[in-house]
């Protein structure tokens, strides 16, 4: 086993990032990225610093031929070893779970984005019976949206459930500490690269929709426009433009995360580190929770043109949610 995998192994093993790892040696997270793919060799301080980090002996760091973990105790640590011993991942279960990822991002993220937009038509059926456009009564109107909005949440349950499904043999990617075969995370970090160009490009897409998505509800707020022409307030259309362009946005942004989180899986960083992974234990109950707070005071209320603000919410709230977590977790290990 050659220098960069001892690296990885060993670093994987006590659960840190490329940057946690950076951090403790004194160095740039790009220096540690180029040791464990090999086009950079540590000088002997470092090595030294590692040896003491790893709680092994600088043979065992510096001679391909030793395999096997030597058993030393460290003078100093600061560290404890993961008790879990961790899934072994071979180049072909690597390359089977990146081919289904990429497959799955697009009809996943279009899940979503069915879920966002669901209320849309339903207040733009709203608007036109109240102002008669359509030959129908508001409450026929009403009735035809629910059973549209039912029928787009339908459809992205549906979605979700046969992925989940065809991916449940990868789930351990998400919840156990991994060791990848040998080429694994040099085949990972090569294809990440490659696509870190797109993934940019759809990131600053989708934030900049979801951004310019309350213009037109900003304007119909501040100006107070009504036209009886157009159902009264034009606010209910504005709702609806803001939801379908967050819709559009949220479907880039997930799409383009889902390829990207698949990269860091298999390297075990960014949220997929072995501390997030034990914070993120909870995160289907979180968000199953603000599905419920959403429908409940949707359908108790039937108003869906101030109910949109629950997501918003949720997503702030969340961000706090981790990083408590994280902090917990950090304050017992």
């Amino acid at each position: 086993m050659i220098l960069a995998d001892k690296i990885i192994e060993n670093r994987k093993k006590n659960g840190w990032s490329q940057e946690e790892l950076a951090e403790k040696l004194g160095v740039s997270r790009q220096s540690v990225s180029k040791w464990e793919g090999a086009q950079a060799i540590p000088d002997m301080k470092k090595i030294l610093q590692m040896a003491e980090l790893f709680g092994v002996t600088t043979d065992y760091l510096l001679k391909d031929e030793i395999e096997s973990l030597p058993v030393t105790t460290p003078e100093y640590t600061d560290f404890t070893l993961d008790e879990e011993i961790p899934t072994k991942v071979s180049m072909e279960e690597a390359n089977n779970f990146l081919a289904y990822n990429e497959k799955a991002a697009s009809p996943i993220s279009l899940g979503v984005m069915l879920c966002i937009m669901s209320s849309a038509p339903l207040l733009v059926l709203m608007g036109l019976a109240r102002a008669e456009v359509l030959p129908l009564s508001e409450y026929t109107a009403t009735m035809l949206g629910i059973i549209i909005l039912l029928i787009m949440i339908a459809c992205a349950v549906t979605i979700f459930i046969f992925f989940t499904s065809k991916g449940k043999t990868f789930d351990y990617l998400n919840e156990k500490n991994i060791d990848t075969d040998y080429g694994v995370s040099g085949m990972a970090k090569e294809r990440r690269a490659k696509y870190e160009g797109t993934h940019t490009r759809l990131m600053v897409i989708g934030v900049v929709l979801c951004i310019v998505a309350a213009i037109p509800l900003f304007f119909t707020l501040i100006t107070g426009y009504t036209t009886a022409k157009m159902g009264g307030s034009l606010v209910i259309y504005g709702v609806a433009v803001l939801l379908s362009m967050i819709g559009i946005g949220v479907k880039l942004l997930i799409k383009t995360s889902m390829i990207q989180n698949g990269y860091n899986k298999l390297l075990e960083e960014g949220d997929y580190t072995r501390l997030n992974k034990k914070a993120s234990k909870w995160d289907g109950i979180y968000w199953a929770i603000a599905v419920a707070i959403y429908l409940a005071w949707s359908f108790i209320t039937m108003d869906w043109q101030t109910t949109w603000i629950v997501w918003p919410i949720a997503g702030v709230v969340f961000a706090a949610y981790k990083e408590i977590i994280r902090m917990v977790i950090k304050s017992k290990r």
